[in-house]
């Protein structure tokens, strides 16, 4: 994984439930790591729900390796949030391949 390539900036959260005042449970999402990743592929995929054809955007991001992430946890690139979807790894532990969906967190 050449360095040049890594040229966006990319926040992993990791979300906590908690209880907040009035008594019901909510999940608060705080930085787990902040990561250099390539954004290797964007697109839009079409699927068929109950509703009818939904759009949602489908991004994978190469980065270098770091253990302990899940798909319980979610990406924020750009202002936007990805849910984690899928993780490939690159070799052995040199890299991940993270495969998200927007709005999937």
């Amino acid at each position: 994984m050449r360095a040049g390539k890594l040229r966006d900036i990319v926040i992993i959260e990791r979300g906590t439930d908690t209880i907040n005042a009035a008594g019901t449970p909510e999940t608060v999402w705080a930085t787990h790591a902040t990561l250099r990743a390539e954004v290797v592929q964007r697109g839009t995929t079409e699927f068929m729900r109950v509703q009818g054809a939904v759009d949602e955007a489908v991004v994978v991001f190469r980065t270098r390796f770091l253990a302990g992430i899940t798909t319980a946890d979610r990406i924020v690139f750009d202002g936007r949030v990805f849910g984690i979807r899928e993780i490939v790894e690159i070799e052995r532990r040199r890299g991940l391949e993270l495969r998200c969906q927007e709005g999937a967190a």
